[in-house]
């Protein structure tokens, strides 16, 4: 049954914490603004995540490898990658409400009213002019631009007391060191791509490495972030999964086209309509880009960015080489066309980087289904997490019928074949019935009821949560018929 979209998407949120997927953090201390944490089920359906995004990046290409950087890393390397200097919002803060607010989303959120009242002339017109301010990092006149679009606090119906607009760093510092006084100033990294470029080397070397090949990473990554709204779609500690894939200069286009198109059917293996991607082509790039483009799913407020696809040119590297005064030149043996060897070359980068959290949410929005069971007879429905059951928090759960006659003992021996392989849950309080709705709601793909019959003829029955359809089946086939339904190979 569909709903409509401002009401599916708390009901989604409603649903992730009632059954064990997200909490707010810090909640029994009124919580902590823009940070998340994850229950029970929503860290299985994380790691789940993970583990087919590492699988189909690493596992299955010999020439990409994964690594693990830390956190804290030295703090010239955000000098290098433009952070210190560039990683900053412009922010403006009503004195009425002391309420702080980004600039130029203000300016957006004006632009997309005149596109939506049809007004495209005034649309554009404000939009370049935003496009100009920021390109010349003109504060002064975003705040002119506010004033004369007459845009209002969006939290309040007072008339707004603007400020000067600042930049606004959005890194995390901190100290290090055991004595404060001497302490060095470190950040806690804004995005893992940076620890991958700083071990290209290392790893190049280690590995034996031959160009073409990537780097892949999964990490947290931390934001300052003074706008943080919409769940966990901008949180201030959110969870990245990267690969960088150094190719020769002269390909990057190729295999930008390559991993674009790879990226998408990666997302859409997992069963999700098509309609609800899209591609968008950023074509105001950024300066050490030659090529972006991002894929967007249609949440319910909206397309939003998931994943991005970026050709980084040898900007990195080189910047890294120059900051370092180390090498990261790669010696490439192989002849061109004209029968010369490459040598020496700094590889361009091809990135694809997707937010986890994002990919989270967008799974949990696409399998949630309330489903009208009704009859003439009775009124019934159900909440339903349709989730691919490679994904799925638990691949199955164990009923005895009754507490009695032996059947827990008998469905606990069942369990313990299975628990080695699969994440099982084990249930006997209240009617199947019941037991069934609550697998449901959390997306438990098979529900096994073991009852007097079992201890007859050690079959079992088994129920397939999209369907509804049960069947019987001989106990000793359970783990043969859960493995193929749930195996990694139905999404490889």
């Amino acid at each position: 049954m569909s709903k409509p979209t401002d009401e599916l998407f708390k009901n989604v949120i409603s649903h992730c914490k009632e059954y064990g997927f997200v909490f707010q953090s810090s909640e029994i201390y009124d919580g902590l603004s823009a940070v998340y944490d994850y229950g029970q089920n929503g860290s299985e359906l994380k790691n789940n995540i993970k583990t087919y995004w590492w699988k189909s990046m690493v596992q299955m290409h010999d020439n990409i490898v994964g690594i693990d950087s830390a956190i804290f890393m030295h703090p010239t390397i955000w000098k290098a990658s433009g952070h210190v200097d560039g990683f900053s919002d412009p922010m403006i803060d009503n004195k009425v409400t002391n309420k702080r607010y980004r600039a130029d989303q203000l300016l957006e959120d004006k632009i997309a009213k005149y596109e939506a009242d049809g007004e495209a002339d005034k649309a554009a017109a404000l939009q370049t002019a935003m496009d100009n301010a920021l390109k010349a990092e003109d504060l002064p006149r975003l705040k002119e631009l506010i004033i004369e679009q007459d845009i209002q606090d969006p939290l309040s119906k007072d008339k707004p007391d603007w400020t000067d607009v600042r930049q606004f760093n959005l890194m995390f510092s901190t100290q290090m060191g055991a004595i404060a006084g001497d302490a060095d100033v470190v950040y806690l990294r804004p995005e893992t791509a940076q620890g991958i470029f700083v071990n290209y080397l290392n790893v190049q070397k280690s590995g034996r490495m031959k160009i073409p090949f990537g780097i892949a990473q999964i990490g947290k990554a931390f934001r300052n972030e003074v706008i943080a709204r919409q769940f966990i779609i901008r949180m201030r500690e959110f969870e990245q999964m990267e690969m960088q894939y150094f190719v020769r200069p002269g390909t990057q286009r190729e295999w930008f086209e390559k991993w674009k198109e790879a990226r998408l059917k990666w997302h859409l293996a997992l069963g999700t309509d098509a309609a609800k991607y899209r591609y968008h082509e950023h074509t105001k790039l950024a300066h050490y880009a030659d090529a972006a483009y991002d894929i967007e799913f249609d949440f319910p407020f909206g397309f939003k960015e998931v994943e991005g696809i970026h050709s980084r040119t040898d900007f990195d590297l080189s910047q890294h080489e120059k900051f370092s005064r180390k090498k990261m030149q790669y010696f490439d043996p192989e002849l061109d066309e004209n029968g010369k060897p490459y040598g020496n070359y700094i590889p361009y980068v091809i990135e694809t980087s997707i937010g986890l959290d994002r990919m989270f949410l967008l799974t949990m929005i696409n399998a949630y289904e309330e489903e009208d069971l009704s009859t003439p007879e009775r009124q019934d429905s159900r909440t339903v997490l349709r989730l691919h059951p490679c994904l799925a928090p638990v691949k199955a759960a164990i009923f005895p019928l009754t507490k009695k006659d032996g059947l827990p003992e008998k469905a606990r021996e069942i369990m313990d074949k299975l628990k080695l392989d699969f994440n099982i849950q084990y249930e006997e309080k209240d009617a199947i019935g019941k037991r069934y709705r609550r697998q449901d709601a959390i997306g438990t793909p098979f529900c096994i009821t073991v009852d007097h019959q079992t201890l007859e003829d050690n079959t079992v029955t088994i129920r397939h949560r999209d369907t509804m359809v049960q069947e019987r089946v001989a106990a000793d086939d359970l783990e043969k018929i859960i493995g193929g339904l749930v195996s990694w190979k139905n999404l490889l």
